[in-house]
């Protein structure tokens, strides 16, 4: 297996490897990659669904989403797609993914089943650069604070089927009832090194202030974390994999390619308590 640094400010991808094959030596090596740069990607792989489980098997314990259709016959494989009736696509803004939950998941495990012939790019922040370039005034004020994240905004029945006439990507609305708090600024618990969690797709306010207290201050960081030299984007062939930490990284999928088609399955891997 071969590491080659992306040209960008982070990101790592794998070749001549292949992940159903992947040796534990590899897999370290993987792992130890996503650590420090956030995230992962292998290219021209070719997975079951079985053999989707059996790689994030070896990463660590599967969550179930609750809310993302799933594949047939595999309750733990959640179905991220686009067909050509959707005006909008799945994960569209800035997001990390299960912040909502106590115990956030670690990381996600995307695999590309079919792809536009244009366009569909996933984008992925650093949250480890967003906090780094912070001022160390304004890393003591952050310190001390902890923040609301929450489902009900973003899956509720109103939420999904508020822009798009056709939705039916998504399932148990009524179960988008989950509340956490988390540190805004984590140490990560494998690198040791210190990110920014805080995201606009799931976190409301900081613990202790009103949603309009918090916004100003929130709306800064989502600015500041979204900055281009933070930032990088995929390109995404069929057979390609991304396997990214959502304790160090946002993503947020592109939606440029009306009229086609665009397929994924993904699985979430389970974290630990944040801190």
């Amino acid at each position: 297996m071969r590491m080659r640094k992306l040209e960008h400010s982070f990101g790592v991808e794998f070749d001549q490897v292949d992940v159903n094959r992947i040796t534990d030596t590899e897999l370290d090596m993987a792992r130890e990659a996503q650590n420090e740069h956030g995230v992962v990607f292998f290219r021209d792989q070719k997975m079951s669904c079985d053999q989707h489980i059996n790689f994030a098997n070896r990463l660590g314990d599967i969550v179930i989403n609750r809310f993302f259709e799933t594949v047939d016959g595999y309750p733990n494989i959640a179905q991220v797609r686009k067909e050509p009736k959707h005006k909008t696509v799945v994960g569209s803004s800035w997001h990390t993914d299960h912040s909502y939950d106590q115990i956030p998941a670690k990381g996600s495990i995307l695999y590309a089943k079919e792809v536009p012939s244009s366009g569909g790019d996933t984008l992925f922040a650093s949250m480890y650069l967003a906090y780094d370039t912070l001022s160390p005034g304004f890393k003591e004020t952050l310190e001390g604070l902890t923040a609301i994240h929450s489902s009900r905004h973003t899956f509720s029945k109103s939420a999904v089927t508020s822009e798009d006439p056709n939705e039916d990507r998504y399932v148990n609305s009524h179960l988008a009832t989950q509340d956490a708090r988390h540190p805004v600024i984590i140490t990560h618990p494998d690198s040791g090194k210190k990110a920014l969690y805080v995201n606009p797709d799931f976190t409301v306010k900081f613990d202790g202030w009103t949603e309009e207290e918090s916004a100003p201050m929130l709306e800064y960081l989502y600015q500041h974390a979204s900055q281009a030299e933070f930032v990088m984007r995929f390109q995404w062939q069929k057979g390609s994999i991304a396997f990214w930490d959502n304790r160090a990284t946002w993503h947020q999928a592109q939606n440029d390619y009306p009229g086609e088609r665009r397929l994924m399955h993904r699985i979430t891997l389970e974290g630990a308590p944040l801190s």
